[in-house]
């Protein structure tokens, strides 16, 4: 079933740490680039349990938001750290299981179909990051989802879709375009020689798509379907 539509869509912008940083060097840049951004995905796959509780909590000590604060797969530690959210990845415990448990967690789901978007909604999960969109340096040989195919996944799931993947600055708009409720980057921040000036350019860019998706079109105007998403 499509979802409704009608209300304005979300626009909203996640940055994943990409595990070249150490510990204090990663506190240093969250703190840094949080103002421009909605959420921090803390995704380092080679620290320790410990050492991703220690470098949560000195992002959080730093000044970083707890409501901002994500943790890639590990509900134990986003639940130590205090931290608002936690992103699920495939082979992670399913939504439900979490809301079971963590009540309080804004729950994120790693999704590449419009069957993972629906199921994912249907879970309980909060909201999904969708991808790769684009070819990325980060998914090497892997082929992209591309703009059609994510623009199905948004009609059809009941939950904000985040998209990720190859996103730039130049091509954010016509992503968010496609009804995504927000993008996500990697690289593009954390490997930007200034991750700040880098941030700064993906908010502009996000700022300008919900400009443009706040002026009615004709289709808009007329009552017809052409008006932006909402979630049940």
């Amino acid at each position: 079933m499509e979802r409704k539509r009608g209300a304005k869509a979300l626009h909203e912008l996640h940055v994943i740490s990409d595990g070249r940083l150490q510990p204090e060097a990663l506190a240093e840049w969250a703190v840094a680039v949080h103002p421009m951004v909605d959420y921090i995905h803390l995704r380092e796959k080679a620290m320790s349990a410990r050492e991703l509780l220690a470098t949560a909590q000195q992002m959080l000590q730093a000044g970083v938001p707890p409501s901002k604060l994500v943790i890639n797969d590990r509900i134990d530690l986003a639940l130590a750290a205090g931290a608002g959210g936690v992103q699920l990845a495939w082979h992670s415990l399913p939504p439900a299981a979490v809301r079971g448990c963590a009540p309080g967690l804004r729950i994120g789901r790693s999704v590449h179909s419009r069957e993972e978007a629906v199921e994912a909604g249907r879970q309980g999960a909060d909201f999904c990051l969708y991808g790769h969109v684009f070819p990325t340096a980060c998914k090497p040989g892997q082929e992209a989802r591309g703009l059609e195919q994510l623009a199905e996944a948004v009609r059809w799931s009941r939950i904000p879709l985040i998209a990720l993947g190859g996103i730039t600055p130049d091509n954010a708009g016509t992503v968010l375009a496609q009804g995504a409720a927000g993008i996500a980057v990697m690289s593009g921040i954390c490997g930007a020689p200034d991750p700040v000036a880098a941030a700064r350019a993906y908010r502009a860019a996000v700022q300008r798509a919900a400009e443009l998706a706040e002026t009615p079109d004709m289709d808009q105007a007329q009552g017809t379907a052409g008006g932006e998403q909402t979630w049940m």
